[in-house]
């Protein structure tokens, strides 16, 4: 699911940066839950584009911007995060931050400051992350979401994370083309706009992919789940590692019951194992040591209450058959004894 997010934004940021013709750039929203790896997905394949597009600037960007000692003012790709108390003036300065920009006082110059900026710095990927925390019902949000949008005329490409995003009201008046499968938001009401030319476009598109947990149900998500693990594996630096240590046997399973498939606290899961390990001498994973580790996600200051995941309660590994006897599991995967 992350190289399917990965090509896609990859492709979109690729193929945008290449339009030289003024216009609105269609844009990106990446969707999931909580520890999902929205933002590392995106920000991996947004670091990928960047290095591509410096490597092709190299021989085309002004001597001044290459110029030694000199503040690097070429940022092909920025990230922020959308502000708890999200207005027009704190996303216009949240964004200038990244530049290291001054804040004017007065709105219409902040925003004509984030113009300024994004042209300058000849960036072509914005991404917003936490952009679900816009809450429609309050008029500041709504104007909020309208500047985000008129960003796209700056011949940027948006690419919006968030959690649950159809859910989240953002979608509120867009509808989905049935031709292309993008989401199309209506232009933003004259008189209501904080860009002079938005009366001149007619449309906004965006592309929503989803990064959803890993799937135990069918044997391409038991695979996918498989090979995720064995790279895990291959990182491990325990003294009775063994190959197959989390990718054989019961363990595999075992894993899934315990994190449903969660990027993020299957992470959480193995690097609190390992450290019990070490601190055991055990010095390797297994059912029974996990068994002892609860998975604790830390200080979730920052995070709003859609992005903490459920933590699954603690599961016991099965306990090894009686000799003479099967192992199987009802409906529920619940072990079971069956006469050998």
């Amino acid at each position: 699911m992350s190289i399917r997010v990965s090509d896609l934004m990859r492709g979109r940021l690729e193929n945008n940066a290449l339009k030289f013709m003024p216009g609105t750039r269609d844009g990106l929203m990446v969707n999931g839950g909580g520890f999902q790896g929205k933002t590392e997905t995106a920000c991996n394949a947004a670091a990928i584009f960047e290095d591509l597009w410096r490597s092709v600037h190299q021989q085309v960007l002004p001597d001044q911007l290459q110029l030694p000692g000199t503040r690097d003012v070429f940022v092909p790709v920025a990230y922020c995060r959308l502000p708890v108390r999200a207005t027009p003036k704190a996303l216009c300065k949240t964004i200038l931050d990244i530049y290291g920009d001054p804040h004017p006082k007065h709105l219409d110059d902040l925003i004509r400051s984030v113009r300024d900026a994004v042209r300058d710095h000849e960036t072509t990927a914005l991404l917003i992350d936490d952009v679900t925390r816009l809450r429609l019902h309050r008029g500041d949000d709504q104007d909020t979401l309208g500047l985000v949008r008129e960003l796209m005329d700056q011949n940027v490409t948006l690419v919006l994370i968030g959690v649950d995003i159809p859910n989240s009201g953002l979608l509120r008046g867009a509808y989905i083309d049935p031709r292309t499968k993008q989401w199309v938001f209506p232009d933003v009401k004259r008189g209501k706009s904080h860009n002079e030319a938005a009366s001149t476009q007619t449309e906004r598109r965006f592309d929503m992919v989803d990064l959803d947990p890993f799937d135990y149900t069918t044997p391409a998500g038991i695979t996918a789940f498989l090979d995720h693990l064995a790279g895990i594996e291959d990182q491990l630096r325990l003294f009775r590692s063994f190959d197959g240590m989390l990718t054989r046997g019961e363990m595999p399973e075992y894993l899934f019951r315990r994190t449903h498939g969660i990027v993020g606290l299957l992470r959480r899961l193995i690097e609190d194992g390992c450290t019990e390990a070490i601190a055991s001498r055990e010095e390797r994973l297994t059912p029974e040591l996990l068994a002892r580790t609860s998975i604790r996600l830390g200080n979730l200051a920052d995070l709003d209450p859609g992005e903490v995941p459920e933590i699954p309660p603690n599961v016991q590994p099965p306990k090894k058959p009686r000799r003479g006897h099967n192992t199987v599991f009802d409906d529920h995967g619940k072990q079971q004894a069956a006469d050998g």
